[in-house]
């Protein structure tokens, strides 16, 4: 305003607007804008402002133009962060769509939104192998060694028949040769042989005497036997002077007459025959347990190596 130039006679005058002209155009001007803002964001949240426009209405005396106060109104959508209803409204319940003026952003006192917590992630289990089962496989039994005890045993009651048929026979026979037995007596004699006690616990006797004799070698060889053989023929000697006092009876004797018979008795061809049975019979039968037992040591030998083999191939897995 201060530039401007006196207009001079020859220079053409501008004609000055009207007031009218100047507040319609600004009257079309403001209609225009509020119907673009009610068509691009029609709401509730719009305050009116007010706003001066200032036209120039002519000129005074002087010529300098005269300035004339116009207020229009519009219509201009509010922010909402500044309106007191959302300051009620929490910060994290606010619409996203309105951004905040950094500069006028409010100052929560609220402590920071934690991020959530991810959710645990299980793993997934992975399919489980089943471990391969141990096979138990029994251990072998160690053998074990057989005995040759039973057999003394039965070998024994054969040796045993053998001695009473033998000691029969001659106890029979030395009757007949000495004339005290002829063929019509010969069956008494005989039936009173076999049940004295001087031939029956002899029998006993070298039975009881061979069987403990044949536990305690066991599988030994035949060599024991023929050596500790006379233990039994001495047992059975002992038996037939047994059987003399209990063919007495020894109750009824005193201890002078029950010497005294034993005294008669001691070299009797009887007991001799007795004691010569029972070693000569052990020798023989004798020599049968120990080939057996013979027998049974190859046995046992065997299965233990049989034994210690298996042992040493380790278990071993059969399959059909």
């Amino acid at each position: 305003m201060s530039d401007q130039k006196t207009p001079s006679a020859g220079d053409p005058v501008d004609e000055p607007n009207s007031v009218e002209d100047v507040v319609g155009r600004a009257n079309e001007g403001l209609a225009e804008a509020e119907a673009a803002q009610r068509d691009a964001a029609p709401g509730d949240d719009e305050v009116v402002v007010e706003e001066t426009v200032i036209a120039a209405s002519g000129t005074d005396a002087d010529g300098a133009p005269v300035e004339e106060t116009v207020v229009v109104e519009s219509v201009e959508p509010t922010d909402r962060a500044a309106t007191p209803a959302d300051d009620e409204v929490p910060w994290y319940d606010r619409p996203d769509s309105v951004p905040l003026d950094p500069i006028d952003e409010p100052v929560s006192s609220a402590a920071p939104a934690t991020e959530p917590e991810p959710e645990p992630v299980h793993p997934v289990a992975e399919p489980a192998y089943s471990a391969p089962q141990p096979i138990f496989v029994q251990a072998p039994e160690a053998p074990r060694p057989l005995g040759n005890r039973g057999a003394a045993g039965a070998i024994g009651l054969l040796a045993a028949l053998a001695f009473a048929v033998l000691f029969f026979a001659v106890i029979f026979g030395f009757g007949f040769l000495l004339g005290s037995v002829d063929a019509a007596s010969a069956a008494e004699y005989a039936t009173a042989i076999v049940v004295a006690p001087i031939f029956w616990v002899p029998v006993v006797a070298f039975y009881l005497a061979f069987w403990l004799l044949g536990a305690i070698l066991n599988r030994g060889r035949w060599a024991h036997w023929v050596i500790w053989g006379l233990l039994v023929g001495v047992a059975s000697y002992g038996g037939y002077l047994l059987g003399v006092l209990f063919q007495a009876p020894f109750w009824t004797l005193t201890a002078r007459e029950g010497r005294e018979l034993l005294e008669a008795q001691l070299f009797f061809p009887s007991a001799i025959l007795a004691f010569v049975l029972g070693r000569e019979l052990t020798i023989w039968f004798g020599a049968w347990v120990s080939a057996r037992g013979r027998r049974i040591t190859e046995l046992n030998e065997q299965a233990q190596r049989e034994y210690e083999r298996t042992l040493e191939a380790g278990p071993q897995l059969l399959r059909p």
